[in-house]
């Protein structure tokens, strides 16, 4: 989604992206709608566990409902896909973690149980052993001896075992990965100066150096190709008999198990499609889960740009910030169904796209002559999964293709009843009294952050990703480690340059020329102070939303402080973000914005590293140590995430379905059992 929003909306709540991920962070400001549904469900580790809502379901029509369900279904088959990908060792991981949940006799009050039970909860939230933010891997609180006795405890058939395994072969195989924290530290490294591929966890090459891939690659393209394909996004790259090669998901291949269950489903959904362009849509995905053929997918991309019905999806391999080199895709999901009545603000923002791209403050030369095919709406998410799911983004513009995206336009969305469920959860966590300046902030924030929020979001998704475009012979990959960092960058300062333009007062998306402050307040504070919460100490910045918003920050502050546009301030021995001068500020975004589009329409490397590096990636530990503490007294979890609502089938004697109703009283446990249950399939091992 070109790249996906990832939570910028209030660190409290700790919010992130999916494809085009934008992020969240908490504040207590108040959002439209209020009601007694409870959204908080647990909390644990730095993370808790809510729920979302999801208004306007028992509205729609019966074929609708249907077509959802099939949906969901299919989203839910895709997990052990992510798993998988997110490092070769996390199924047999979390199965055995499982097993030894579900079948333990020992003493469940001892503190190793307890630091076991967190550690599940942990697993079952990252898809894996690595943070699902940090990427660093998380370390067990509970003994080696403790994990050991557990699983020999435990009936043998229960864990999964290969054929003639034994539960010691299994902990000799599992426990270091677990244990040992020089054995895959980190699922995806960005550090500069190491082979990246050598030392990232993730599962997406084998037996393969950075140098060895990136030739690869750079053999298949063809410059001159005008319409290229996502080389290598759905495939695993491996060296077999001193011979590299790819292996490709898709049916009766890698992953194919899995993948099967999701085609029954999306065949399900084709027969009761909205209309024929939606059959068309669902009918090529399938075709593209059979081939694997990324010209098939690129044909799907397309159909689905074009789609409008009320009821859509994402469902395959998308987003490719797990991928150290940026080039292949975790599987993720979501299912989802137009708000109507919110979805007008974003028609008038799409209507006018040629207007904020004629007036952008990039060079004309960057610029799109004619933007084509812009679609944006607000949604009603209905089910997450994959790389979506427990963490979901707030907003997600597709596809990712450039020449798909400058031909046949792309689709956005706003995902506004998970923007409300962070928001609600966040109510009066005291995040704004102890982090902002002065109780004009504080009511600012109140007053328009929800608005302005979504409103950047809006423009972060519907105009950022999709405005500017690459010189011709640009490669669209040139920017390798950094592209993700630069393209969300791109399309935050573009939200950020255009929300305080007076033409979204003439529009009516903001009642004044003042709201958008809130907004500006907000960003400067998470990019330069809160957002720090998320980072161990001693550690720096590496996940590619954080690195956007603090080089943002950053760049912003530095080249504002011979005028004071912004600066931090002490009190009561607490540091504070004052922004001084709003209209200056604005000026600074319109000018790194320019520069961050020179950057990739001209696929400048060495600018993109130099302004990651410099402003994105470095951590001023006093201040970082100051950010933990203050957040620390405060117990809020930095991270969030959901869990889904169950919908049963409801039918007549006959077994027609009749209804199909929501219900929200799953536990985290029981659906992450359930799932695990339900809906595993592929093998534990040789996947």
């Amino acid at each position: 989604m070109m790249k996906k929003t990832v939570l910028i909306f209030m660190i409290a709540t700790g919010i992130m992206s999916c494809g085009d991920k934008k992020s969240t962070e908490a504040s207590s400001q108040s959002s439209p709608a209020d009601d007694n549904f409870n959204y908080v469900v647990e909390q644990f580790a730095d993370l808790q566990i809510l729920r979302y809502q999801v208004p306007g379901f028992d509205e729609l029509n019966l074929q609708q409902k249907e077509l959802i369900y099939y949906l969901n279904q299919a989203a839910s088959e895709g997990r052990d896909i992510l798993f998988d990908q997110n490092g070769k060792y996390n199924l047999a991981i979390r199965r055995t973690l499982e097993a030894v949940y579900l079948n333990y006799k020992g003493d469940t009050a001892s503190t190793d149980y307890k630091n076991f039970v967190v550690y599940l909860k942990r697993v079952w939230f990252s898809n894996g052993i690595h943070h699902h933010y940090a990427t660093d891997k998380f370390q067990p609180g509970f003994s080696k001896e403790f994990f050991t006795n557990a699983v020999k405890s435990i009936d043998a058939s229960m864990l999964p075992l290969k054929d003639g395994q034994t539960p010691d072969e299994l902990l000799s195989i599992i426990t270091p990965v677990m244990f040992d924290p020089k054995i895959d530290a980190k699922r995806v490294n960005q550090t500069e100066g190491q082979d990246l591929i050598v030392s990232s966890a993730s599962n997406y090459y084998s037996g393969v150096t950075q140098a060895e891939a990136e030739k690869f690659y750079a053999e298949m393209k063809n410059p001159s190709d005008s319409t290229p394909v996502s080389y290598g996004l759905n495939s695993r790259l491996v060296k077999e008999n001193g011979k590299i090669v790819e292996k490709i998901w898709k049916s009766g291949s890698l992953y194919g198990s899995a993948i099967d269950k999701i085609i029954g489903w999306l065949q399900k959904a084709e027969s009761v499609a909205e209309n024929d362009q939606q059959k068309k849509v669902i009918a090529t995905l399938i075709k593209f889960y059979q081939t694997g053929d990324l010209k098939d997918f690129d044909e799907y991309s397309i159909l689905w740009v074009k789609d409008d019905s009320r009821v859509d999806f994402i469902n395959g391999f998308i987003e490719t910030y797990g991928d150290p080199l940026g080039m292949k895709a975790g599987w993720e999901a979501m299912v989802n169904f137009k708000n109507l009545e919110a979805t007008k603000r974003t028609e008038t923002i799409s209507a006018n796209a040629q207007w904020f791209e004629d007036h952008s403050p990039v060079d004309v030369r960057f610029k799109k002559e004619k933007v084509k095919g812009v679609s944006a709406k607000v949604i009603t998410a209905t089910m997450l999964a994959g790389d979506c799911y427990p963490s979901t983004p707030i907003g997600i513009n597709l596809p990712n293709s450039n020449w798909i995206r400058a031909h046949h336009g792309s689709k956005s969305v706003t995902i506004e009843n998970i923007t409300e469920a962070y928001d609600k959860a966040a109510q009066g966590n005291g995040f704004a009294e102890e982090f902002y300046w002065s109780d004009k902030e504080i009511k600012l924030i109140k007053d328009y952050g929800f608005l302005t929020d979504n409103m950047h979001t809006d423009l972060h998704e519907c105009l950022g990703h999709g405005s500017g475009k690459l010189l011709p012979g640009t490669d669209p990959d040139a920017l390798k480690a950094y592209g993700a960092t630069i393209e969300e960058a791109r399309a935050d300062l573009f939200g950020l340059y255009y929300v305080a333009d007076p033409k979204m007062v003439e529009l009516g998306l903001l009642p004044n020329d003042s709201a958008y402050r809130a907004e500006y307040y907000k960003y400067m504070t998470n990019g330069l102070m809160t957002q720090l919460c998320r980072i161990e100490p001693g550690k720096q910045v590496e996940e590619a939303h954080m690195r956007n918003r603090g080089l943002i920050a950053n760049w912003v502050l530095e080249k504002g402080a011979p005028d004071n546009v912004a600066e931090f301030k002490q009190r009561d021995g607490k540091t504070f973000v004052v922004v001084n001068d709003y209209a200056k500020l604005r000026e600074l975004f319109g000018k790194l914005l320019a520069e961050i589009q020179r950057i990739k329409s001209e696929g400048d490397y060495n600018a993109a590293k130099t302004l990651v590096e410099n402003y994105g990636v470095k951590v001023d530990p006093k201040l970082h140590a100051e950010v933990l503490q203050r957040y620390q007294k405060l117990n809020i979890a930095p991270y969030k995430g959901f869990i889904n609502p169950v919908y049963e089938v409801v039918t007549d004697k006959n077994g027609k379905i009749t209804d199909i109703k929501v219900s929200y009283s799953e536990g985290y446990a029981e659906q992450m059992l359930r799932y695990s249950k339900d809906h595993s399939w592929l093998p534990t091992w040789n996947n």
